[in-house]
């Protein structure tokens, strides 16, 4: 059911982008903007595991630096079939976790140090599983997608926007477009709607790695317990993980106050949904 939601957001996604590219520049508009947006996020496809764990301190480390760390990690990627991918410490009090990385072969997960000293075992546990999922789903791709259509819709609206006003309307219809009011809501609206999908997206891949994390372990309680004990301290520790690496985060870091506004704009859903429907599962014994 989860894969089919994200389908079905990928495909509003595309829809959105015909619309808007049509409505404004045509086939020929709506191909440069999505031209433009699938360079600019393949650039960030191929290096944004670098600049992640770059930009949050995270460090390599060995197995002799953390055997317990390793010792999750390794029986969890042998019962899920996939490579060992290569392990970070961020050093800060804040507990978290984030998978990064294109593909299974390219996959990196770091941890912070709160998160190993706040954990027990089947709390490790269940994180471990739910970032495995990440690598096993291929979420890196599909957030990729995502961000490739959202960020051409975007682009088309705004090449629209200044093509109308300087008469270079590129649509079937110049008169259809208007010119002023129907252009200037779709400028708005456009990526209102691009990035209110792309945000379903994304909380529908955790609550998709949350599941399959789960199925992994064969129990949904450690991952529940440590969700609990990620929504708590995460309300009273800063984060020095930057909000642009957030999105890949467990649980999104608490920069400040949260409101109505940052909630509706989140990508992460509510942990008090996330852990209601971790209770609600059923385990299969043959996951």
């Amino acid at each position: 059911m989860k894969v089919l939601r994200t389908a079905f957001l990928l495909t509003a996604l595309t829809l959105v982008l015909i619309v808007v590219g049509d409505a404004f520049g045509g086939p020929n508009g709506m191909k440069i903007a999505l031209g433009f947006a699938v360079l600019l996020n393949a650039i960030a496809y191929f290096f944004s595991d670098k600049i992640a764990l770059m930009s949050s301190g995270a460090k390599p480390v060995s197995r002799e630096q953390l055997p317990r760390l390793y010792e999750v990690m390794e029986r969890l990627a042998a019962k899920a079939n996939l490579p060992v991918p290569k392990l970070y410490l961020v050093p800060e009090a804040a507990p978290n976790a984030f998978a990064t990385g294109r593909n299974p072969r390219h996959a990196s997960v770091a941890v912070t140090q709160g998160l190993l000293q706040l954990m027990n075992d089947d709390e490790l546990e269940g994180v471990i599983a739910h970032e495995l999922s990440h690598v096993r789903n291929y979420d890196i791709l599909i957030s990729s997608i995502a961000a490739t259509l959202a960020g051409a819709i975007t682009y088309a609206a705004r090449m629209g926007y200044w093509a109308n006003i300087f008469g270079y309307g590129g649509g079937r219809d110049n008169e259809r477009q208007g010119g002023g009011l129907s252009a200037i809501l779709m400028i708005i609206l456009a990526p209102i709607a691009a990035m209110m999908l792309q945000l379903g997206i994304s909380r529908q891949r955790e609550y998709a790695a949350d599941e399959s994390g789960a199925q992994m372990v064969g129990q949904q309680f450690g991952l529940i317990s440590a969700l609990q004990k990620l929504g708590a301290y995460n309300q009273r520790i800063p984060s020095n993980i930057p909000q642009t690496t957030s999105a890949l985060c467990i649980v999104k870091p608490m920069f400040g106050g949260g409101s109505v506004w940052s909630s509706l704009f989140s990508t992460h859903p509510p942990l008090e949904d996330r852990i209601a429907a971790l209770r609600e599962m059923t385990i299969s014994r043959a996951g």
